[in-house]
């Protein structure tokens, strides 16, 4: 049974009986042994689409079993809603304004980024991956011999999956193979990188798979109907399939009596492809589900409402293996909140989140991108949309262009939402579902405001309204505050610098620059 618990009470508590904070650096395995750790991430999943967080309709019981097993954390954030940019920040425990092209969508991983990967390799760990690692982007040309996650392991494949959209990957037998050229009692790190729930989804694959119409959970930017509902349990059969391969997984390390010694990470890489979600800074767009288990060591079958964010974890994972002469990273370590027998007091950077986004695909003139920068509290989340002259979603494209072979690629436009049954329907229903389509794709202002204890939908802007101008001023003064300290260009009067950034990615017909792989000189 999953029970609650006030982390920071117990800290307070803690302190005033043993007259100071009880922490110790570093958590030792049995005769000195270091712990493996299993590092699941799931390709575009939001919060709280996970049955351990009571959400019916799809169920992940590999999830939930690393809930009732260790900690499940209600308020994980990424630090961007984009994959490559949010999988960077994870591997170097930074913020995407302090990791220069690997900051953006699809571009270079600068070889003098330091990976908590590589630290664990030089300390003894054998690591590798399957499925989807640091990416989209180059690192070859970068100068790397590999990608940042580690050495690769997808030669497994299925010769057949349930559904068109699930990548054929057998992520189960490349981790088997793995573990089979592992050399002998060295401990491991494998990174699990899903493709699912990626779209493309199979349309109506969750509607064939049994699901019911009415299990489907709707956020509140999105309109209910049995499309919208018939599109997200595509995307819950999809959460279901990375959940099974991890399953086996970890009954697999139990067999071979790993398990116990096993620290199980899940999480995602950024929210959900839909409207309003991925490549939004509002709350589906960056908050995602996260659990950590390890058996007999961590903290079991607790919930924590403590805000942290995803780059947390690399220094959480060094500080638990006790890796030292770690580099300098933004995240914090939250090894306090896992142990038993740790109780800290909770430090003020808990008190919010940050994240940002800048370009995400080729989706407007000049592929520019949409730079914006977010503080979260438990209550509240603060964006700021440093260019809001520019569309949001990407460059609308009239629907007469899409017969002009020149325009091809351009239809339907608002190409930073993937492309979907609901973004097309919202598209040519705009009139009938207004509220919807001005949050998923029109013109944002400079300041966005959201109570999201009463609004975690982000369907209404209070950022004009008196009652909460006070709120509003301190949250973008902190955020003004911390973002100039950790040196964002963007602060630095230097911030066009990520426009001029390569993309390896697709490049469409927009006019303007559109060089696949160059740096754009306008702004460099």
């Amino acid at each position: 049974m999953i029970t609650k618990i006030s982390f920071t009470l117990i800290g307070a508590i803690a302190a005033q009986v043993l007259g100071g904070t009880l922490y110790c650096k570093g958590i030792a395995t049995e005769k000195g042994k270091k712990p493996n750790i299993l590092f699941a991430i799931a390709d575009d999943q939001s919060f709280p689409f996970a049955s351990a967080y009571g959400t019916k309709g799809v169920r992940t019981p590999a999830f939930d079993q690393v809930a009732e097993k260790g900690v499940l954390f209600t308020n994980a954030f990424v630090a961007a809603p984009q994959c490559s940019p949010s999988r960077a920040a994870i591997l170097t425990g930074k913020n995407i304004w302090q990791l220069e092209e690997a900051g953006t969508h699809s571009s270079y991983f600068p070889k003098k980024l330091v990976t908590f990967t590589d630290l664990l390799e030089q300390a003894g760990y054998q690591i590798g991956f399957t499925g989807k690692p640091w990416g989209p982007g180059n690192w070859q040309d970068a100068g790397r011999t590999r990608n940042p996650v580690g050495p690769e392991y997808n030669t497994k494949r299925f010769n057949t999956v349930p559904a068109s959209g699930i990548n054929k990957t057998d992520y189960f037998e490349n981790f088997k193979e793995f573990l089979s050229q592992k050399s002998g009692e060295k401990p491991f790190f494998f990174w699990y990188g899903g493709h699912e729930p990626h779209r493309d989804y199979e349309e109506g694959s969750g509607l064939k798979a049994g699901k019911s119409i009415s299990s489907a959970k709707v956020p509140s930017f999105l309109p209910e109907v049995d499309l919208v509902r018939s599109d997200i349990l595509d995307y819950y059969l999809e959460i279901e399939w990375f959940d099974s391969q991890l399953y086996k997984m970890m009954e697999y390390l139990r067999e071979k009596g790993e398990l116990e010694n096993t620290i199980v990470v899940v999480t995602a890489d950024n929210g959900m492809a839909f409207p309003s979600a991925k490549a939004n800074l509002h709350e589906f767009g960056t908050h995602v589900p996260l659990a950590i288990s390890w058996p007999n060591k961590m903290a079991k079958g607790k919930v924590t409402d403590q805000l942290v964010g995803l780059i947390d974890l690399a220094p959480t994972i060094l500080d638990i293996v006790k890796i030292k002469d770690k580099p300098e990273m933004t995240g914090k370590n939250i090894s306090n909140l896992l142990f038993q027998n740790q109780f800290k007091s909770v430090d003020s950077t808990s008190e919010y989140i940050l994240t940002g986004r800048e370009r995400h695909s080729h989706a407007r003139p000049d592929n520019l991108g949409y730079p914006a920068r977010a503080i979260r509290t438990r209550e509240f989340l603060y964006i700021m949309n440093l260019k809001p002259d520019r569309w949001p979603a990407g460059d609308p494209v009239k629907a007469g262009l899409k017969s002009a072979n020149e325009e091809k690629s351009l239809w339907p436009g608002y190409h930073d939402i993937d492309n979907s049954p609901t973004k097309l329907m919202l598209i040519e229903k705009s009139e009938q579902y207004p509220a919807s389509f001005k949050q998923g794709y029109e013109k944002r202002p400079a300041e966005e405001l959201y109570n999201i204890l009463k609004d975690p939908g982000c369907t209404l802007n209070i950022a004009g309204d008196p009652d909460y101008h006070s709120v509003k001023e301190k949250m973008k003064q902190k955020l003004e505050n911390e973002l100039k300290a950790q040196g964002d260009p963007r602060m630095t009067g230097k911030g066009e610098v990520f426009d001029s950034y390569p993309r390896f990615g697709a490049m469409r017909e927009f006019p303007g620059f559109k060089e696949k792989g160059k740096y754009n000189p306008k702004y460099q």
